[in-house]
This record gives C-alpha cells, sequence and structure tokens, in this order.
C-alpha cells in the first residue's frame, strides 16, 4: 500500500471525513482490520483564512507546499489535498514536490464523465466560483458546461461555509436555501447535475436531497486517494 500525505485542516470538520472515507475505502478492499497508511499536516483553518480574505494566494501557496515537501520527505507516495478551495495553488505544490498531487477536480471530472453529465452547477466558496481554476479545467479536460449561481446566490452559499458549516453548524433553513439555488439551476439552465465544489457542503447536503446526478467532492476526492493509494492509480 502506497502511503498517502494529507494536508487537512481547512477546515477540520471536512478532513476528518477524509481520514473517515480513506480508511473505509481500505477496509472494504482489504478486510479485516486493514486501514490507510496516513501521513496528516492540520492548518489553523484561521490562519488559512486570512490569507484567502487577503488574497495572498502566493503567500497561501507557499505555506501549503512547504508542508507537502515535508510530508514527501518523511515518506509520503502522493499528496492529497483536503479542500477544494486550496486547489488554487495546486501548481506551486507540485512544483515544489517530486509525488504526486492527486487532484479534486481530475478526481470530479472522471465521477461526471462516468455519470454522463455534460452540464453541471458548481457550488462553493466565492474562490472556487468565481476564479477560473476549478471551472476551466473542468471545460478544457472534460468538456463540460459549468454554470455558477448568481452573485446574491454565490454570496449566499459562501456565507452559509465560512459563517456556519466550517464551525460545525448544521441548520434545516440552510440547506433549504442551498436547495433552492440547485433547484433554479435546474428550471433555468437545465444543469444535469450538482458539484459540491466545498468539502463541507456535502456536510449540509446530501445525494437524496438532490432532484439531479449530485457530485460531492470530499467522498469522490477520497476514494480516488484510497483507490491510489491501494493501485498506484485513481478510481
Amino acid at each position: 500500500m502506497l502511503r498517502l500525505g494529507l494536508l487537512g485542516g481547512m477546515s477540520w470538520e471536512s478532513s476528518v471525513v477524509y481520514e473517515r472515507l480513506i480508511n473505509e475505502r481500505v477496509r472494504e478492499q482489504l478486510g479485516g482490520v486493514a486501514s490507510a497508511d496516513l501521513l496528516i499536516r492540520s492548518f489553523n483553518f484561521a490562519d488559512i483564512e486570512r490569507l484567502q480574505a487577503a488574497g495572498k494566494w502566493d503567500e497561501a501557496g507557499s505555506v501549503l507546499a512547504e508542508a507537502a515537501k515535508g510530508l514527501e520527505h518523511i515518506g509520503a507516495h502522493a499528496i492529497v489535498l483536503c479542500t477544494n478551495t486550496m486547489h488554487q495553488v495546486a501548481e506551486v505544490i507540485t512544483a515544489a514536490t517530486t509525488i504526486p498531487l492527486l487532484h479534486i477536480v481530475q478526481a470530479t471530472g472522471e465521477a461526471i464523465a462516468k455519470a454522463g453529465v455534460s452540464k453541471v452547477l458548481l457550488l462553493g466558496t466565492k474562490y472556487t466560483m468565481e476564479q477560473p481554476f476549478y471551472k476551466d479545467a473542468l471545460a478544457h479536460d472534460f468538456s463540460l458546461e459549468v454554470i455558477t449561481p448568481d452573485e446574491d446566490d454565490r454570496r449566499l452559499v459562501h456565507d452559509i461555509i465560512y459563517n456556519e458549516l466550517v464551525q460545525g453548524v448544521i441548520r434545516d433553513e440552510s440547506r433549504e436555501r442551498v436547495l433552492g439555488v440547485i433547484e433554479q439551476a435546474v428550471a433555468v439552465h437545465g444543469v444535469e447535475g450538482v458539484i459540491a465544489g466545498c468539502t463541507e457542503i456535502e456536510l449540509l447536503v446530501q445525494a437524496e436531497h438532490v432532484g439531479v446526478e449530485y457530485f460531492p467532492t470530499t467522498t469522490i476526492h477520497a476514494h480516488y486517494a484510497a483507490d491510489y493509494a491501494l493501485t498506484g492509480k485513481g478510481s
């Protein structure tokens, strides 16, 4: 089994789910008391969030790249960045290491392609929804049409993530508001699937709440990483 180096804590509410899902996948495949071989670097999210809010992406990238180098130095065979938003600095991490970064957009794109969906709604932080790193990769590598909510709904989703979900707060009324955003995208734009493009969103919204294909990136990415650890390739 290959050893995975996890960059987590962004936020820990979702990165602890990564650990559980990776270990469950390994036990499912190997049986008995088998579990994953993991190295974990968990950040104080308050530090990372300040860099995000200030637009200091270069500084944030350097912080994560140094951590990834440290994980490689102590034996990681691949890096798993347990967050969607911070994949904006994925190239900085890749340039600083010689081991693979198991990219969340690659894992998600493969899952969408397998489902036969071509038009998707992307939900996430404002950084993920408004900046091109996620949408462009899905469009270029998987020929997907990616829709994002209007400005007010982007603000709504972002605020629910940062003011509630990353703080462990799950509210039924917030779920209903996010489902309203999804329903509007289906009705107006004809989207065929929804990307939970923030690892905390699936703490609030699950597949049974959504009337179209649902792509929960925490689960997709964690399973992709576990399969890589077991086989040397993604799902």
